[in-house]
């Protein structure tokens, strides 16, 4: 089974055609060059877990190009994809596939075969994906949910979260209603940051800005993490991990550790693990921005030099 009939859509023609047939036979797929060079870093950060979210590929508001750098810049023992990986939602609606988006799986995938343990945990938008659970692709398993248990210890349940979001389980049409004003406020939030860019100024989310201070977005988030924080508790575990609603956290709710390692539409963020246990949320548009304040300060030393 190819990728154009798990996902339900209808076969692209043209250039189309030709991005997602490679995609579709995962073990060439793997084997092949990406579009996108992997950047030769002379040493990658190192962890024992990440966890990464919603990526949306398949949607213009994916910050491909974003995540392709942090994948070329950190390594891992354990990778968890927790949900939300592709956007079956809108590439039903309308096809979008830009070669960046290859090259997200690309990496994913070659980080399986490199030795890499890979976890994948589909979520609402890729939620057809979920009929696979138990199976394994490329070397990628496929679960409904995970227990993980760090290096100290503990035992976090790791899962999508969307089974905690009433909307989505009672009024799924409302839910789509949402998916449309959300795609038109990341169109402005693109537009934006290309305004920015021509003028050197690093990313800033305009959604994540608009729902930080929408009085109703934040009661949402933090009833949800509540709930969901509630839930993992009364499975007898110290914490959980989840993505959906892009936001990316990191607190004690009642003696349970919620995370949520947030997205890479809005916020662009990844949860890590430490070799000791020790939890880390990275924002990355903040790591890029820093990396390139400091270029031209070691051009100055190599001068001065």
């Amino acid at each position: 089974m190819d990728a154009i009939t798990t996902l339900g859509l209808e076969r692209p023609t043209g250039d189309h055609q030709t991005a997602f047939n490679t995609i579709a036979d995962l073990a060439d797929f793997a084997n092949s060059r990406p579009t996108i060079p992997e950047q030769p870093i002379g040493e990658r950060r190192n962890y024992r877990t990440i966890w990464i979210s919603d990526i949306h590929l398949g949607t213009r508001g994916c910050n491909a190009g974003m995540l392709i750098d942090f994948l070329d810049h950190v390594d891992s023992e354990r990778m968890y994809l927790v949900g939300d990986i592709i956007d079956g939602w809108r590439l039903k609606k309308k096809f979008y596939w830009p070669v960046a988006h290859n090259d997200v799986v690309w990496r994913l995938l070659k980080r399986a075969r490199r030795g890499t343990e890979v976890i994948y945990i589909p979520g609402n938008h890729d939620e057809v994906m979920r009929q696979f659970t138990g199976l394994d692709f490329g070397g990628v398993a496929i679960r409904r949910k995970a227990i993980h248990e760090t290096a100290d210890g503990r035992r976090l349940l790791v899962l999508h979260g969307d089974e905690f979001d009433a909307i989505t389980l009672a009024h799924r049409w409302l839910a789509h209603v949402g998916d449309v004003a959300y795609t038109l406020l990341m169109t402005l939030n693109r537009w934006m940051n290309a305004y920015r860019r021509a003028f050197n100024l690093p990313y800033w989310s305009l959604s994540k800005h608009a729902k930080a201070k929408v009085k109703n977005a934040v009661e949402f988030i933090s009833n949800y993490e509540e709930v969901i924080a509630q839930a993992a508790g009364s499975r007898g575990v110290d914490g959980v991990v989840c993505g959906h609603i892009h936001t990316a956290e990191f607190r004690d709710i009642n003696g349970i550790a919620y995370y949520n390692d947030g997205d890479w539409v809005e916020g662009c963020t990844a949860l890590v693990e430490h070799f000791d246990g020790r939890m880390e949320l990275l924002h990355w548009a903040d790591e890029i921005a820093a990396r390139e304040k400091a270029r031209p300060s070691v051009k100055i030393a190599h001068l001065a030099a």
